[in-house]
């Protein structure tokens, strides 16, 4: 990620609302966590030119941090980033899979769906990375079935210590296009909020699973 393109695809993704801020009452997610920040990055798939330049970089990352000599196959993770997936395997012509975040309870009961081979070498495409256990999820699902995957590239990433750690554990090197924090330097500059509730998503980005009890949330 180098500094340039972070602070342009987090422009991007402000200027698409893809970004928003909620401080009371904050988001609450899937997991039950609260935050202050959300991202949706399933936005861009309404949007064709800032779509195709996110697909620009993403191809630009994959050629200078891992090299395309070293890609059989990408495994999208379901949902959000099939679309991306798609794209990228279109515009590399390689094939692709996606993967369920459990396995279907019905059919052939595939976690993986597509015409996997053994021995491929597989990136893992991610829309965004909170804890990192979709991806993670991901190339297990990979590795179970033979194949061959050390990275993942995603748009967006909050950097928490939980997911820095997961993503080592598993043996997988992280390359994102922005970061939150890039993400809220650049909505700062915008004034889209104060140095007040600046200084509330940091604490977040810092410590998000006890960011709600200290804020007076739970």
């Amino acid at each position: 990620m180098s500094h340039g393109i972070d602070e342009e695809v987090a422009n991007i993704l402000i200027n698409i609302n893809a970004v928003t801020f909620r401080f009371d009452p904050p988001y609450t997610y899937t997991s039950g966590m609260k935050s202050p920040i959300y991202l949706d990055n399933r936005i861009i798939i309404s949007h064709p030119d800032e779509r195709k330049k996110i697909i620009d970089l993403y191809i630009e990352l994959i050629k200078n941090n891992i090299g395309l000599e070293n890609i059989d196959y990408v495994s999208a993770t379901a949902t959000a980033a099939i679309p991306q997936g798609a794209w990228i395997s279109d515009r590399l012509n390689i094939p692709m899979v996606y993967c369920r975040s459990d396995k279907k309870g019905h059919g052939k009961e595939n976690q993986i769906e597509g015409d996997f081979k053994k021995g491929v070498n597989t990136v893992i495409i991610e829309d965004h990375i909170s804890t990192a256990g979709s991806s993670i999820g991901n190339a297990e699902a990979i590795r179970g079935l033979g194949g061959n995957v050390s990275y993942v590239v995603a748009t967006t990433t909050y950097e928490t210590q939980k997911s820095l750690q997961q993503l080592k554990d598993a043996k997988l090197t992280l390359f994102t296009l922005t970061s939150g924090k890039t993400i809220l330097e650049q909505a700062a500059k915008k004034e889209m909020l104060s140095a007040k509730e600046k200084k509330q998503v940091e604490d977040w980005f810092s410590d998000p699973v006890g960011w709600a009890k200290k804020h007076g949330f739970e």
